[in-house]
């Protein structure tokens, strides 16, 4: 629902346009074929069906019958004459990458100006607040000895002119008047460097572009598209009661839905205007306070929402629409597709992080779906989400996941079948996938759990942006929200990294996760729960489990090397499988670690220390030091590198167990040389 934003104490004297560009993809391929402009054109999404959609339909065609809603064949029937160019096609499917470098040609041509806040492919939002304030001292309006042509063209609501010629010179007189107001007088110089950005943009990019000048985005966006193609509408305050009053409910942003639908069925209102017959507290009353409040807003032309200052997008997506005998019905047709997408998802989430220094931290998997043989086939396909992992082949594994997440529960069922063609009655019209949250890299890199942390400080050496983003990904989805609801049977892929194999989801300690940070400090999911040799999250303190799992996150990468769960034991139950030497001294005591009997008696011992010896005189748990007595040995003064000499299967598993142990703050001591085997730093001795 729509939410009021107040206006704030200068909202009167905002300047804002509304840029929008004519038949942008038409336009954008006719700057590729020069010899196209002029001639009726559509651009075409081909596909096997009557010759494809149209996504853009030229001027030239729409005056001979031709409109968007018309399929590539209709079109040649209703104008033979017209040319149809086909989009671009990549990984089975439109390639608009052409489209989106045009538009951002476009918008690093707007952004001279002023506030630039890119809406959408071919819109933009302009604060010109202070260049109209600047050119109002220095060259204001009034002062020119003429008005340029372009500017002269600008529709002027509340002016009436019997003729072209007594239009510009009626909105000629009107942006140069001495006696306007302090508004009228900003409005009239928004109007003229709208007008001089509009011809930048054709000469420098090639397109044409209407544009709505107004004090508030809302009104902005209303009449940009008044008078198409190649011109702009100005709003001066007087005027905007007699916009809206007769304006259509429906065509009002945010009204052409459900609450546009209620506002007729219930209160019988078919006009913006027909809202100020309703009070703020009766709107209130019906639709709730913020809802109710900004149609009592919007009915007077009031807007606060600012502009966000946003020349690149919020967020990438790619998707594909199946309709008809075109659904996709088996779960191999699906990971294809959703394979396909996240191709082009990790090249276009690359690309931000190449160009612009950006990194997503949110994946998302969205479908559309029916049910062919249920009484509940509205219902809607769940939307599903996780921590974003770079590189195409972990996207991809991640969207496989979310979708069975998905489609498990819109189908209510856990026996998903992952291969072959089963089929269960269900449909998918529609698969997309999304990076969101994208945020930009700090200056220099550091570790990813500062980054996330806010804890960030710049590394003395800098590291490579390859090395960012390595450290930046998250282990697994299956910490997330997402799958927050699912039993590890029901993870279908073999491969999987299921930690704490056997515990259900709902049931796992809350220690076992974290959650993973934004650089302001939100969460964006929980981590995955850490392996561990005896049940979930063991042995790491289950007290600081959180700092310590997150401080974990660089060091391991687990789709390089997926772990059974028969793989995964204490590091005691690993080495006793190794009979161990022990060279005995003259006196019969053992100089090096104890065969694997003293292994089971040192094991044995530490349970049977009772829990009033674990505690020290303060009455702390002191469970932590007995047991490093027992075995004898400094967590600070183990060398790292001897973790290389363990077999594969546990050296993830004491990577984990000696960091999450590490102390914080603690002065990090020379590595000392080794001393004979592995088992020398690992084994228990004797006390004396």
């Amino acid at each position: 629902m729509p939410v009021a934003r107040p206006e704030s104490s200068d909202s009167r004297t905002r300047i804002i346009a509304h840029v929008d560009l004519d038949c942008f993809y038409v336009q954008v391929e006719q700057r590729k074929q020069p010899e196209l402009r002029g001639l009726p054109t559509a651009v075409v999404q081909y596909n096997e069906w009557k010759g494809g959609a149209l996504i853009a339909v030229s001027y030239e065609a729409r005056k001979l019958g031709v409109s968007r809603h018309m399929r590539g064949d209709d079109a040649k029937e209703v104008c033979p004459q017209i040319h149809l160019v086909q989009v671009p096609v990549a990984r089975g499917k439109a390639d608009l990458n052409i489209y989106r470098n045009a538009g951002s040609e476009v918008v690093s041509i707007l952004a001279r100006k002023g506030r630039c806040e890119r809406a959408s492919i071919d819109e933009v939002y302009l604060d010109l607040t202070d260049s109209a304030e600047a050119m109002l001292r220095e060259t204001p309006p009034e002062s020119l000895e003429s008005i340029n042509e372009e500017a002269r063209k600008s529709h002027i609501l509340g002016l009436k002119s019997e003729d072209t010629n007594d239009a510009q010179e009626n909105a000629s007189k009107w942006l140069r008047r001495s006696d306007a107001n302090h508004q009228d007088k900003l409005l009239a110089c928004g109007a003229l460097i709208v007008a001089e950005l509009r011809m930048e943009v054709l000469k420098e990019a090639q397109f044409t572009c209407s544009a709505g000048v107004a004090h508030n985005k809302m009104l902005a966006k209303l009449v940009s598209g008044m008078n198409k193609p190649a011109q702009q509408t100005v709003v001066p305050s007087s005027s905007v009661k007699r916009l809206l009053e007769s304006l259509p409910i429906k065509k009002m942003k945010q009204l052409g839905g459900k609450l546009g639908t209620s506002l007729q069925t219930d209160l019988g209102v078919n006009t913006v205007g027909d809202l100020l017959k309703f009070s703020e507290e009766k709107l209130q009353e019906r639709f709730g306070i913020n809802t109710g409040t900004w149609l009592w807003n919007i009915a007077r032309g009031i807007n606060g929402e600012e502009v966000q200052g946003r020349l690149l997008p919020k967020s990438h997506g790619a998707g594909k629409s199946f309709p008809g005998p075109r659904a996709l019905k088996t779960i191999a047709s699906v990971q294809h597709w959703l394979n396909q997408l996240c191709d082009e998802l990790n090249e276009r989430i690359c690309f931000d992080l190449d160009q612009n220094k950006r990194i997503a931290h949110t994946f998302t998997v969205y479908a559309s779906a029916y049910k062919s043989c249920d009484s509940e086939s509205y219902k809607k396909f769940p939307s599903k989400s996780c921590p974003l992992r770079y590189g195409t082949a972990k996207i991809q594994e991640d969207a496989f996941n979310l979708f069975q997440a998905g489609l498990r529960e819109y189908i209510g069922s856990p026996g998903v079948k992952t291969l072959g063609h089963h089929h269960n009655g269900w449909g998918i019209t529609s698969l997309s996938v999304s990076a969101s949250k994208i945020v930009a890299i700090p200056s220099g890199t550091g570790s990813i759990t500062k980054y996330f942390h806010g804890q960030y400080t710049s590394p003395s050496s800098k590291e490579t942006q390859d090395t960012f983003v390595k450290k930046t990904m998250p282990l697994s989805p299956l910490g997330s929200e997402s799958y927050s609801e699912l039993e590890p049977t029901d993870q279908l892929q073999p491969n999987n990294n299921v930690p704490c194999v056997g515990i259900p989801w709902k049931e796992q300690d809350s220690s076992c996760s974290s959650t993973v940070q934004t650089k302001d400090g939100s969460g964006e999911g929980a981590s995955p729960p850490l392996p561990s040799g005896s049940g979930c999250c063991s042995p790491v303190n289950q007290t600081d489990s959180t700092s310590r799992v997150d401080s974990t996150m660089p060091t391991l990468e687990r789709h390089k090397r997926k772990i059974k769960p028969s793989d995964k034991g204490t590091i005691l139950k690993f080495l006793k499988s190794y009979n161990l030497s022990c060279p005995h001294t003259e006196s019969g005591e053992c100089s090096q670690p104890p065969s694997c009997s003293s292994l089971e008696e040192n094991q044995a011992e530490l349970p049977r220390r009772s829990l009033a010896e674990s505690r020290s005189n303060d009455g702390s748990n002191n469970l932590d030091q007995n047991a490093q007595r027992a075995w004898n040995y400094k967590i600070d003064e183990i060398d790292h590198s001897i973790v290389d000499e363990l077999p594969s299967e546990i050296q993830d598993e004491i990577r984990v167990w000696l960091q999450a142990r590490q102390q914080p703050g603690m002065v990090k001591r020379p590595s000392i040389i080794k001393r004979g085997s592995i088992a020398h730093y690992f084994s228990p001795a004797r006390n004396t």
